[in-house]
């Protein structure tokens, strides 16, 4: 879509549920938040929906059932307790870890609850052993304010993660039980963002106050973003799995696109006269007509016992094959549905191809007596599972006359999405009976209040304005987490400059020669030791961090004395400058101070980072200007 769009006009809503693992200990025992391929021990369960304390059963929990899947569960004895196999019940919670949701609420302008009461929210897709998640409510009515207004924050909760999927079969999934457990804190704002920008900012603020607290998990899967999108006309859809914050503002323009083209087709279904009473669950037998067919699927289809069925959908001709999306269409949406039970559907409007010819085309055509705007969507299958997948299909063909049905989708890398399942409803929650209240008490908050920290942006101003280095650098020391680091060292008796130039400008540059994830704190410390007891020179950093960054069991002492790094006395500094000005003394007396770069530059490479550059360039000027006159 390149025309610019009004999101004014066209009433987007967007909301924004953020979820993060904290870096305690687990939710509800003792054991710690880590992760292992050890496996101990397995066992497996099958899980049922139960009804909620509404007295109803979740659209989202029951489709789940009835896709039948038994689920493996994969434990290791350190981390993997009764608890977490729902054979004892839980302890807790963790008290570091409702103290860090209590910041973490309070740095989002959140007032905490004055009791705490867990719940149990019904999830049967295996990714919990007992079928339910256990959640809390530790703060609300919080805010982020933002240029485009301000953005509610009504909930803060505290719950724990689910297990980790190892593989997905077709009626079995196995999980490894590491991850369950973990303190998670979830963070959902009110519908107030009206800019895709907007959410990208929202977003960025409530993810520096997690990270303020130096208390929540960083890498892949540590963070899990959701987006719930709305405009005039459509419907609310909840996005799942946004990693990266650049891709917030595309993923919502994509959702926004999406809904436009589905109100469009709705809108011409209805000019032609199409209401969901004139889609029908009639599926009727054409796998006589693809007796000699080229195509391979349907042809391996019918050779194992299967059939082909076609439905019938009136006024859908040319609707099915329009693009929704960049690259996806209505037919991708109903083939999304279908693939619970296949791997694929055919359509009309994408025929004849794929090995289906024009002639087998016409035959259905007239079988199923369509008309010129009518439609039809094949499948080759065993014919209960053939029939299992037309009903998806003619379920998604009656929404697509309504315009946009609410669910829940899933992030592509492309920023487009994909139906998942539908939208969870209310039906999902009921009291948590083994966990009594947790009350904050006043003295709680207020030692919470006192000790809060500060938010990263106050900490790149204070860097700023205190240490008076360049903002480019405490931004990157502060998103990067070296700050903490760089107040200790600055702490020692460094120069700010230095240590910042180091920590950012060094390290920075070495991400394409080294592995620089390996280097540890312990190692950056060890470096400004030797520096601090005048041992190395500034330009030894680099040399050191690359071979500590390759091989991370050494130190930078033990670098330092192999890579004959240690600073020369000056006598012999002096000595090794003598050299070079006698193999190049042509060149300065011809060029008087103007050969200073070049003695500079090969006096260093000699040096190797073994002398200071201060006085590398006091006895280089010098010298030069004894020969120079």
């Amino acid at each position: 879509m390149t025309e610019k769009l009004n999101y004014k006009e066209l009433g987007l809503r967007v909301g924004l549920e953020i979820h993060r693992q904290l870096d305690t200990r687990k939710l509800f025992s003792p054991v710690p938040s880590e992760f292992s391929e050890e496996v101990d021990f397995t066992f497996e369960r099958k899980l049922r929906p139960t009804i909620s304390e509404m007295g109803e059963i979740d659209p989202a929990a029951l489709e789940e059932f009835k896709k039948g899947k038994k689920y493996i569960y994969q434990g290791n004895y350190r981390l993997t307790d009764l608890v977490y196999m729902d054979e004892e019940p839980p302890r807790g919670p963790d008290t570091e870890a409702l103290k860090v949701s209590l910041q973490i609420g309070y740095l989002l302008n959140a007032t905490p609850v004055d009791e705490v009461h867990f719940m149990r929210k019904i999830v049967i897709d295996g990714s919990n052993v007992s079928g339910f998640q256990r959640t809390a409510i530790v703060a609300m009515d919080g805010k982020v304010d933002t240029p485009w207004g301000s953005v509610g924050i009504p909930t803060v909760c505290l719950e724990e993660d689910a297990c980790r999927i190892v593989e997905r079969k077709e009626k079995e999934v196995v999980y490894r039980l590491d991850r369950l457990g973990i303190p998670l804190v979830e963070i959902s704002t009110t519908p107030d963002i009206h800019h895709p920008e907007q959410a990208k900012v929202v977003a960025k603020y409530i993810g520096d106050a997690l990270r303020a607290t130096r208390k929540v998990k960083r890498g892949l899967g540590t963070i899990r973003q959701d987006l719930n999108v709305s405009i005039k006309g459509g419907a609310r859809v909840e996005i799942k799995g946004v990693q990266e914050l650049d891709m917030i503002p595309l993923i919502i323009e994509r959702e926004v696109e999406r809904q436009l083209n589905l109100l469009k087709i709705k809108d011409e279904l209805l000019e032609r006269g199409i209401r969901p009473g004139d889609i029908k669950e009639e599926f009727h037998d054409v796998t006589e007509i693809f007796g000699n067919t080229g195509s391979k699927i349907i042809a391996r289809a019918i050779k194992s016992g299967g059939k082909v069925l076609a439905v019938k959908l009136p006024g859908f001709r040319g609707l099915i094959g329009r693009e929704i999306q960049p690259g996806r269409r209505l037919g991708t949406e109903m083939a999304d549905r279908a693939k619970k039970y296949v791997k694929g559907i055919f359509h009309i409007d994408e025929l004849p191809n794929y090995g289906i010819t024009e002639l087998e085309v016409n035959a259905v055509i007239e079988k199923l007596g369509l008309g010129e705007d009518d439609a039809f969507v094949l499948v080759a299958a065993e014919e209960e599972t053939a029939k299992k997948a037309l009903v998806e299909v003619v379920k998604r063909a009656k929404e697509a006359i309504e315009g946009v049905p609410e669910e829940t989708r899933r992030v592509l890398p492309d920023g487009n999405t994909q139906y998942m399942r539908p939208l969870p409803g209310k039906a999902r929650m009921y009291p948590e009976t083994d966990i009594p209240p947790i009350f904050i008490t006043p003295e709680m908050r207020e030692r919470i209040k006192v000790n809060l920290p500060e938010l990263p942006q106050e900490r790149v101003e204070r860097f700023v304005k205190e240490y008076r280095i360049d903002r480019s650098l405490a931004e990157t020391l502060v998103n990067d987490e070296r700050d903490e680091l760089f107040e200790e060292l600055i702490g020692k008796g460094l120069k700010p400059s230095l240590v910042a130039s180091i920590l950012v400008v060094v390290l920075k540059g070495l991400k394409k020669e080294a592995p620089i994830e390996n280097l540890t704190e312990e190692h950056i410390r060890g470096a400004f030791e030797l520096y601090l007891e005048g041992r190395i020179a500034k330009e030894a950093f680099e040399e050191i961090f690359t071979e500590l960054a390759n091989n991370p069991g050494k130190t930078a002492q033990e670098v330092a004395e192999e890579k004959g790094l240690t600073l020369l006395g000056e006598e012999e500094v002096e000595r090794i400058i003598d050299e070079v000005i006698r193999g190049n003394i042509d060149v300065i007396k011809a060029k008087g101070m103007g050969a200073i770069g070049m003695i500079m530059g090969r006096a260093m490479a000699k040096l190797r980072g073994r002398a200071d550059g201060k006085l590398v360039n006091m006895l280089v000027r010098k010298k030069i200007q004894e020969i120079a006159g």
